[in-house]
């Protein structure tokens, strides 16, 4: 089941190396048996001005959210959808897109819900592969297959709720909450006991990964004995936290809390913490 893993050296030093691949792994095998590429972008037109070849589009939100309420596809949707999209559940998914796969890793998070048993991101993404000036196409996407499995969403290994939160605000020390919110969004309010943590400490301009050494020192105050929760304004930053803290750090204790503050920031008498305002200048 699925396909060699990408040797590069270069993903050796990240704790999961197999949930990675370099665009020269990818270029090699674009095509092959049992390959199945995913672009799922912030911005949707992308796609249609030019995408990897074979590769197929995922909308985070019109193809994974759920029609009526906000949350995801059940297990019999899912497998809809991958059947639609050409999709076995014995391919290697690689997944990509632009603002360094931010909306990439939240779909990647969504398939792992669904414990598709082979699912990889392209390091750099959209961009990474535009710079090299590597092959694109226009070609319309493979055609559907049959028979994917209705496999229940698992929400309690990396997905975490508001009530399991709140819970453990009792103690801030209970739960590691990182908000990847901007600081002027985190100073005006934040769930309490929250660190703030700029998302692109964790990557290069180019969009790859940072080396795992400058990781482990930008994440060097966790503690390993406390659960760590992710959460942004919508979701797209915690979820590409998630993978940064669990497939490349191998945290097994982090979760993406996905309503994040669009949920938390809008109901009714949520404990609400503030920056202090900084001293103005005499």
């Amino acid at each position: 089941m699925g396909i060699e893993y990408d040797p590069s050296p270069a993903l050796q030093q990240y704790a999961h190396p197999e949930r990675l691949v370099t665009s020269s792994w990818l270029g090699a095998k674009l095509g092959g048996k049992g390959l199945s590429v995913v672009e799922s972008d912030s911005d949707s037109i992308l796609y249609n001005i030019g995408h990897l070849p074979t590769a197929i589009r995922i909308d985070l939100h019109d193809d994974l959210g759920d029609p009526v309420r906000r949350d995801f596809l059940d297990g019999a949707a899912f497998a809809r959808l991958m059947d639609a999209k050409g999709i076995t559940r014995d391919d290697t998914v690689v997944i990509y897109g632009d603002k360094s796969n931010l909306w990439a890793s939240y779909t990647f998070w969504v398939f792992d819900l669904f414990g598709h048993p082979d699912v990889r991101l392209l390091d750099g993404g959209r961009d990474a592969w535009m710079q090299e000036e590597r092959e694109t196409s226009y070609d319309a996407p493979p055609g559907t297959t049959s028979g994917y499995p209705v496999v229940p969403r698992d929400d309690g290994t990396h997905r975490i709720f508001v009530n399991e939160i709140l819970t453990d605000q009792r103690d801030v020390h209970d739960l590691s909450l990182l908000d990847l919110r901007d600081p002027p969004e985190f100073d005006a309010g934040h769930i309490p006991g929250a660190v703030n943590i700029d998302l692109a400490s964790t990557f290069h301009p180019n969009g790859r990964f940072r080396a795992r050494t400058e990781l482990d020192e930008t994440f060097a105050t966790l503690t390993e004995d406390t659960p760590v929760a992710t959460y942004c304004q919508t979701g797209e930053r915690a979820a590409h936290l998630w993978f940064v803290l669990h497939h490349l750090l191998g945290r097994d204790d982090v979760r993406c809390y996905d309503g994040s503050w669009s949920e938390w920031g809008n109901m009714v008498r949520m404990p609400v913490e503030a920056s202090p305002a900084a001293p103005s200048t005499p």
